[in-house]
């Protein structure tokens, strides 16, 4: 029989040992972002489409060709997230994280949606893991977070990610710098792809951003945006260079780093990976975000890891991920009486916090243990009439195949433990 339908297109199953290794690298992040003080924060999948619309801008390829969009039956335009920070933004304001002081530091682990090909790296349902900070303009700020970013990397064992940084200034600067694009590109405009000629009065520096091979060329000779920053940006930018350095952290400065989508501010930075040939994360500021989706002026920053760009890498340097524990002891049972004192004794395992299992399938002796070895338990206690009438049963090494009586009544834990712990266990 064939299944009905297939996962949809641009979309994966995480299977329970790659779900393994998911949380494995997850969990790295999020003890990554609690040691630098931020806490986690859970936004809707879905949020009213001018959210993004407003805060990422209404000429990006995001907004323009990506969002998943679509009428509710109360007959508002409601949006999958395409990514992050618009929401952690709202959700920030609407609750008044802010009433406690800034800066506020908030981290999320999400799936976002974006409707294009799916290729190697890009998925229409892709995860990202994110950190957003709020109230603070200063440039130690920025080479904080970027800090943490390579630790994150780093904790995880990457070895091949490099710091890609650049400044795209403030709407001051930015001003003579989208006019000298526009005379740029309007000597180039019969070359331009359609989109990008669309974007040529309305926001030149996303033609940056174009991924059309021809388009790609021109920008290759575009002005370049360090040479407008005004003196406030320029400051601000060579602090952050400063504070860098100061850490050990290399970098390479990218004039032609923009990011794609509008409300970034000044500091933009993307961690690429050299095997991979593609970025697995990047941010940067956005200051006026806050205040275009409703908030006060608050200045803010932050940067976003791809989760499945992430597992590629991990996977392309072979890195070894810790195996779990799983189940620790196997209670194999031999008629009706023994059944109900294995799932007894799973029970009080349970309760001690150890990984435990028995049959629940019907299996004779022999097919019960043969899947304790599939579940790679490392002992197994076999239970039968003898054994309930005795009151003690042989634990088997699986290991070795040594094996040591233990009781089965009160004291069954203690005994387990003492046996147990002589031969290594798998938890503790």
């Amino acid at each position: 029989m064939e299944l009905i339908t297939k996962a949809p297109k641009g979309t994966v199953d995480l299977v329970p040992q790659t779900a393994r290794r998911w949380r494995w690298v997850e969990q790295a992040l999020i003890n990554e972002a609690e040691l630098n003080g931020f806490a986690e924060v859970r936004t809707p999948v879905f949020e009213h489409t001018e959210l993004f619309q407003r805060g990422m801008g209404d000429v990006t390829d995001v907004v323009e060709k990506q969002m998943y969009t679509f009428e509710d039956k109360g007959g508002r335009s409601v949006t999958l997230r395409p990514e992050g920070t618009a929401g952690a933004v709202r959700a920030m304001l609407e609750n008044g994280l802010y009433n406690n002081g800034y800066p506020v530091r908030l981290y999320y682990n999400i799936p976002c949606y974006r409707y294009e090909k799916p290729q190697k790296g890009r998925m229409r349902e892709f995860r990202t893991f994110g950190v957003e900070v709020f109230g603070t303009a200063e440039p130690i700020a920025d080479a904080q977070l970027i800090a943490m970013g390579m630790s994150a990397l780093q904790r995880l064992g990457l070895t091949d990610v490099g710091l890609q940084l650049n400044s795209i200034g403030c709407p001051t600067c930015r001003k003579e710098y989208h006019q000298a694009l526009q005379a740029y590109f309007s000597a180039r405009k019969e070359s331009l792809c359609p989109t990008c000629l669309s974007r040529l009065d309305r926001n030149p520096m996303r033609i940056l951003d174009c991924k059309s091979p021809v388009c790609q060329e021109i920008a290759a000779g575009a002005p370049k945006i360090t040479d407008y920053l005004c003196e406030d940006c320029q400051s601000h930018f060579a602090k952050v260079q400063e504070y860098l350095t100061a850490m050990d952290i290399p970098f390479t400065l990218d004039p032609g780093l923009v990011r794609g989508l509008d409300y970034y501010t000044r500091t933009v930075f993307e961690f690429p990976s050299q095997s991979l040939g593609f970025a697995l994360g990047g941010g940067g500021r956005y200051d006026e975000l806050v205040e275009e989706i409703g908030g006060p002026p608050t200045p803010a920053l932050g940067f976003g890891l791809g989760m499945d760009r992430l597992m590629l890498a991990l996977e392309a340097q072979k890195t070894e991920f810790p195996e779990e524990a799983g189940c620790e002891v196997f209670v194999a049972a031999m008629g009706e009486a023994a059944k109900v004192k294995a799932m007894s004794l799973v029970n009080t395992l349970h309760k001690c916090g150890l990984g435990a299992d028995c049959d629940v399938c019907g299996r004779g002796l022999k097919a019960q243990m043969k899947y304790a070895g599939k579940l790679g338990a490392q002992y197994c206690l076999v239970l039968g009439d003898d054994e309930l009438a005795a009151g003690k049963a042989r634990l088997k090494y699986m290991a070795d195949g040594t094996e040591k009586e233990i009781g089965i009544g009160e004291s069954f834990v203690e005994d387990y433990l003492a046996v147990s712990t002589e031969k290594g266990r798998l938890s503790l």
